[in-house]
């Protein structure tokens, strides 16, 4: 068996941000334009009236402030309030693998080695853009790696759940460096005519390189201490969008084909799941959670990551020991997580100790702690 490092990570920005006060400005505009056009309805109490948002509400609701988007244009038109993204022919690179291989080339610079040392590619999101070919095969081919790739999904767990396979392959020797990547266009599943949700997502790509620890840097990169998987069947998170919906036309175009949620039910349930299963890994691995140094939480709900950072350290953490993201990317499903712990891994001092840890539908949750060479 071989241990596996965390060697190094890249992350790609799309260069388009959508402001809350923009979001909020489109969102209003639809909402005046509904009630207006059912002011009838809504006054014989056959239609109920839509209700306004605001930055604040969004803000105190979140975290949020901002979030990038692959387009932007679409996003501010009320007549359409969803992304603009024309589809390419099968000859060109799909665009969630040109986002991944973005992501994948600034982490293999900085690995410092060629990519033809890379022996297996996994692409672990929420949305893949197509059932088939996989994308992980699609960038395997960009990058000119040998080896095997295939697409998982676990939602937004499945940046750890990537972790962990890769891990797992290297410390059996199916692979001595593996390549994951999370490419998000989550605007693409988000409902923006959702005052609840409009506001949630954002888009983005990582990338992770973990390699066996005997080929990694002495003085560089993470040793993954140990990482565990959990899941648990919840109906408060779902998206029925799908091949079958073909076969039951009616529903087609309804709410649930995009993303929707019970928010205050994940919040009770999911917290105390996932502040459990941290406790309990940190434990069997012999490791005092009130040591971490940081935590690098999926980024979904500032008072989500608040709570379990409390329990957790058994304190208030600190913004360096929590860290967040929300504020300029919003949730960026399974690459909040990568985004928090490429962003803010500076400052730590070899056996210094954190926590990569992401959670959603699922409900699935995942825990990687990782100790700096």
């Amino acid at each position: 068996m071989h241990h596996a490092v965390i060697a190094a990570t890249g992350l790609y920005t799309p260069p388009q941000s959508l402001s809350n006060e923009e979001l909020v400005e489109t969102f209003n505009t639809y909402v005046a334009r509904h009630n207006e056009a059912n002011a009838d309805a809504i006054a014989a109490g056959a239609v109920e009236a839509l209700q306004p948002s605001s930055p604040e509400f969004i803000v105190k609701a979140s975290g949020i402030r901002s979030r990038h988007v692959v387009d932007k244009s679409g996003l501010i038109d009320p007549e359409l309030m969803r992304p603009v993204i024309p589809e390419r022919p099968n000859e060109e690179i799909s665009v969630l693998a040109e986002m991944a291989v973005n992501a994948a080339n600034q982490a293999i610079a900085a690995w410092g080695k060629p990519a033809s040392h890379i022996d297996a590619v996994l692409c672990a999101c929420s949305n893949m853009q197509r059932a088939y070919p996989a994308i992980a095969i699609e960038v395997q081919q960009a990058l000119g790696i040998d080896g095997f790739a295939f697409d998982m999904n676990v939602a937004c767990s499945s940046a750890t759940f990537g972790i962990k396979t890769a891990a797992d392959y290297v410390a059996t020797g199916s692979a001595r460096a593996v390549l994951m990547v999370n490419p998000e266009i989550c605007s693409g599943h988000l409902n923006f005519r959702d005052r609840d949700s409009h506001f949630i997502f954002g888009d983005v790509a990582t990338a992770v390189v973990v390699e066996r620890a005997e080929d990694a840097d002495e003085h560089g990169g993470w040793d993954i201490l140990g990482s565990r998987l959990k899941t648990v069947f919840s109906n408060n998170i779902r998206n029925n969008f799908g091949f079958l919906n073909r076969a039951a036309p009616e529903g087609i175009g309804k709410a649930d084909k995009l993303f929707v949620q019970e928010g205050r039910k994940v919040f009770r349930e999911v917290v105390p799941m996932v502040s459990e299963m941290i406790l309990e890994h940190a434990h069997d691995l012999t490791l005092d959670p009130h040591g971490l140094k940081r935590m690098w939480l999926h980024q979904a709900n500032i008072n989500m990551n608040d709570m379990i950072g409390r329990k957790v350290l058994g304190r208030d953490p600190t913004p360096e020991e929590n860290v967040i993201i929300l504020d300029e990317y919003a949730n960026t499903s399974s690459a909040g997580s990568i985004i928090a712990f490429h962003t803010a891994n500076q400052g730590f001092a070899p056996g210094d100790t954190g926590l990569i840890c992401s959670f959603g539908a699922g409900y699935s949750a995942g825990t990687v702690f990782v100790r700096k060479r």
